[in-house]
Parts: structure tokens; C-alpha cells; sequence
């Protein structure tokens, strides 16, 4: 999987966002956000129509369910309900479904944006999907929302050991992100 920088015009990344602020007539302030959004991108050799109905329709298969599920090795399926208000789940081999999310956007092919209570508080996840060519996609995930944790949660474990404070969803959106990429066929 190739992880690439973000255009000159996006937002900074996990690392370093800032946010500027500016009094009419005043010198401009930047801050450093205390808990910048997790940012992962990759590109795949695909059009935009495939890769989101890859995303959506058989996440079942290609979501790296070990270590990135509740269930792990007992998860039989994820689906995604697809309009906004859907839900997002898994299901086991034994029939117990685990809540991931709501989806809050839906805009096919371009994004989808939801609810994720995997954390503990809620945080948000968008997924965008940007047409770089005929078959060519970027596929950008922005989690967002860590404000809602304390110290404390945000070194918790989550399917990856130190949390977000470690760096756990950084490594674990690349993750994913590389096992959609594989599953689509490739990065160029």
C-alpha cells in the first residue's frame, strides 16, 4: 500500500493540524489542535464506482476482522446499510450482531460518513473517494472526534496495543486501508 502526503491544500495531518484563527484587523493566531483527527489515504487501480462498491457491498470480506472487530475470528460478516440512518455491524458465526456505527452522510460514490462507538465515546469516520483517473481512485479515511475522550481513553488499547495516543489508529486505518487495496487489486 502507498500512503500518500495530502495535497498542498488539505488540512495538515495527525501530526502537526493547526487551526488558524484571525481578529478583523489583528495579527493571525495558529493553534496546534490537542487531538488532531487521524488521517490515512491510499490510491488503487480502480474508477471510483468499483472501489466504493467494493467498500460498501463486500467489506464482509476484505475488512481485516483480526485484530479490527469485537468478535475477531467469530465474525461471519460487516455489513453496511446503505442510506444515511443505516447502521454498521457484525455479525457472528453464532448469530450475535455488534453495533460499529450510524450512518450520518451518505453520498455514493463520492463519501459516507458515520458513527463509531468502537471507541469509548463515540468518535466519527468519514470515508471519501476521489477520482485521480480512469481507473484511479483515492480512498481517504479522516477519524475525528477524540475530543470526546479523556487522557485515559485515548491510551487505551483499542485492536492495536498504546491507543491513540500511541498511534495504534494511525498504524490500523493503514491497515485496513492497505487491506481494501488488495482486495480492489493493487496500488499503482
Amino acid at each position: 500500500m502507498r500512503t500518500e502526503p495530502l495535497a498542498p491544500d488539505d488540512p495538515p495531518g495527525e501530526d502537526g493540524a493547526m487551526t488558524a484563527s484571525a481578529e478583523p484587523d489583528g495579527p493571525h493566531v495558529v493553534t496546534a489542535l490537542r487531538r488532531p483527527p487521524v488521517r490515512q489515504a491510499t490510491v488503487v487501480r480502480a474508477g471510483i464506482g468499483h472501489t466504493f462498491a467494493t467498500f460498501v457491498t463486500t467489506i464482509g470480506a476484505w475488512w481485516p476482522v483480526q485484530p479490527f472487530s469485537a468478535g475477531k475470528h467469530r465474525v461471519r460478516d460487516v455489513t453496511i446499510e446503505q442510506f444515511s440512518g443505516g447502521r454498521v455491524y457484525e455479525t457472528w458465526d453464532d448469530g450475535t450482531v455488534i453495533d460499529w456505527g450510524t450512518v450520518s452522510v451518505w453520498e455514493p460514490p463520492e463519501r459516507f460518513v458515520m458513527t463509531w462507538t468502537n471507541t469509548p465515546a463515540p468518535t466519527e469516520v468519514e470515508f471519501t473517494f476521489a477520482v485521480l483517473g480512469p481507473a484511479l481512485t483515492r480512498v481517504a479515511v479522516e477519524h475525528r472526534g477524540w475530543e470526546a475522550l479523556t487522557d485515559e481513553q485515548l491510551a487505551e488499547d483499542c485492536a492495536l496495543p498504546g491507543g491513540y495516543t500511541a498511534g495504534a489508529y494511525v498504524t490500523g486505518w493503514a491497515q485496513i486501508l492497505q487491506s481494501l487495496a488488495q482486495a480492489i487489486g493493487g496500488t499503482p
